[in-house]
């Protein structure tokens, strides 16, 4: 009973407060209530959109061939079958592919971000020659699409050489273009993949650093190095984190760079795109003959693939999300 005339209370007390103030504290409950209400609407039409095709895709990829063909399905699937995970494995080499892209993402990765927090870190805090001239070259590599230099990279790497010392030892120039050692290269001098946009984050958090911890740090001892190592390092790990997540994110399903310098691997994202080449002779009876596989189980299984390759991205992002949400509203927002 008590509970009840507390309730009663607080809800005569509201009608009295509002009016006196003359339905104010009405309409502002009513408001309030309407922004909510628009904001839930908008954020389950947001999870929906990004919700739904994996959905689509999962589903599908239970159905059998004749489900397919249903008009009558649109969701669930009739007859349930996990068959076509095996094709989809076999198309793409799963296991080795899987392997190879994995291992692959993180070595690039982390030489990108090695690579990049040195430069950044040189960007916020030192003054040398032409400074303003190479930070816009940084810009550059984040404009400019890597498909321009495609030739370049290509004859530099294909004829590989340092000031003619390996055509003077050896006779020929080296061909790095089925090896790791090209893109690795380029990681760690900041030409792969967005390396222009991990420097220019680190940058932009270096900069909102307070000088005054370098200089106390200075102070007492500290050089350059183990200043950095010690002071900057640490705070600037969120940041860090996040650059190695979307290198890695971004290495994960490249096309371009596995295309021209890791022809000597199998990688996931290119062994999905050549998928549909090699079905016809997959599904064939004769291993010298192909066959003309229908574009709706084309689609399906490929499909299949990209739900695949998916499914290790999200799980990293759920182990991650707190770190990188940290590192975006620490960004450029200490003063």
């Amino acid at each position: 009973m008590s509970k009840k005339n507390a309730s009663v209370n607080s809800s005569s007390d509201f009608w009295e407060r509002n009016r006196r103030s003359e339905g104010y504290l009405l309409r502002r409950r009513i408001k309030s209530a309407c922004i909510s209400i628009a904001r839930a609407l908008l954020m389950f039409g947001l999870c929906f959109m990004i919700i739904q095709p994996m959905i689509t895709r999962f589903s599908m990829s239970l159905m059998t061939e004749r489900d397919l063909y249903d008009s009558t399905i649109v969701l669930l699937p009739r007859h349930v079958t996990l068959e076509n995970y095996k094709i989809v494995a076999d198309l793409t080499d799963f296991p080795r592919s899987m392997l190879n892209t994995l291992w692959i993402s993180i070595v690039i990765s982390a030489c990108q971000v090695v690579a990049a927090t040195l430069v950044a870190y040189g960007f916020a805090r030192f003054e040398f020659p032409l400074k303003k001239f190479w930070f816009a070259c940084v810009v550059l590599i984040i404009i400019i699409p890597p498909q321009t230099i495609q030739t370049a990279l290509y004859i530099t790497f294909a004829n590989f050489d340092i000031m003619g010392i390996f055509k003077l030892t050896t006779g020929k120039a080296l061909n790095l273009r089925s090896s790791l050692v090209p893109y690795v290269l380029m990681s760690l001098t900041c030409m792969g993949l967005k390396n222009g946009l991990f420097i220019y984050m680190l940058r932009q958090y270096f900069k909102s650093v307070p000088e005054s911890l370098e200089e106390a740090a200075y102070v007492d001892g500290c050089s350059t190095l183990h200043t950095f190592f010690k002071i900057m390092l640490p705070d600037a790990a969120p940041t860090i984190a996040s650059c190695f997540l979307f290198s890695f994110v971004w290495q994960w399903t490249d096309l371009f760079y596995s295309r021209n310098f890791l022809t000597g691997y199998k990688t996931y994202a290119v062994q999905m795109s050549t998928m549909a080449s090699r079905m016809g002779r997959y599904f064939s009876k004769d291993a010298n003959q192909s066959i003309v596989v229908p574009n709706g189980r084309s689609l399906q299984l490929i499909s299949i693939a990209v739900l695949i390759c998916c499914v290790p991205l999200i799980i990293l992002y759920c182990f991650t999300q707190r770190t990188f949400v940290e590192s975006l509203t620490m960004t450029g927002s200490k003063e």
